[in-house]
Order: structure tokens, then C-alpha cells, then sequence
């Protein structure tokens, strides 16, 4: 069963939409001080959406850490992840997959797309898997 761990959330985000139904996305800025779900292959995350804000609301993402992921299909243990083009976590090759940011690994698997994995996430140090 996915779980979450230490984590660094970044304060002082809003939903720039609602997000209610987004909750272990990967989000993106939006604007000065907002976020929305990420919504390309290239987007450049900021973190994964912890909560359910709806817009406007504050909107908690961890941008370091251990958290769950919504995963676009099957995640196994040790996967690289990043952002899918609805903001579910997807597993890349480095080296393959060069336009993308890969920002993260997972340590739980999910059984199947829309499940739950966990991973560790650094969208801090953003790198494309080159």
C-alpha cells in the first residue's frame, strides 16, 4: 500500500484551478505564487499535489521528499518517474526519454493506471533524462 514519508512542501502555492480531484498529481507553476497540473510530457514540475484545493485555495506540493504518486499505468519498484501529459507519474529511460524531466523513483510499485505508488520526488534540482 502506497505511503508518504519526510518531505518538503513549498509554502505559499494556490490551486490556479480546482484541483479537487488532482490530489498525488505533478503540478506546475501557473503563474506568480499558483500551480496546475502539469499537462505535457516536457512540463518542467514543481512537486506532487498533496491535497484537494479548489481554486484559489492554498495548494500544499512537495517538491522534495517521500510522497504518493497517481501513476499513469503499472509502476515497479525502481522505475524512474516524471510527469505524464495529465500529470500522473510515468516511468522513463534516461538516455531514451531526453525531453522529459525525470524527478523521481519508485519504491512502491502500483498495480495499474490510476493507482498509487510511492516514490521519491526531486523537482528541485530538475534534470532531463538525458
Amino acid at each position: 500500500m502506497a505511503y508518504e514519508g519526510a518531505q518538503i512542501c513549498i509554502p505559499g502555492l494556490k490551486a490556479s484551478a480546482d484541483l479537487s480531484t488532482k490530489q498525488y498529481y505533478y503540478v506546475k507553476l501557473s503563474g506568480a505564487g499558483t500551480v496546475t497540473v502539469c499537462s505535457g510530457v516536457t512540463d518542467k514540475p514543481i512537486g506532487v499535489l498533496q491535497n484537494t484545493p479548489e481554486s484559489g485555495d492554498a495548494a500544499v506540493v512537495c517538491g522534495l521528499g517521500v510522497t504518493k504518486v497517481n501513476s499513469d499505468a503499472a509502476l515497479s519498484v525502481g522505475d524512474l518517474i516524471g510527469t505524464a501529459a495529465d500529470g500522473q507519474a510515468a516511468a522513463y529511460a534516461p538516455g531514451t526519454d531526453t525531453t522529459k524531466y525525470i524527478n523521481g523513483q519508485v519504491i512502491e510499485a502500483s498495480g495499474a493506471a490510476g493507482g498509487y505508488a510511492t516514490a521519491t520526488v526531486n523537482c528541485f534540482s530538475l534534470a532531463r533524462g538525458a
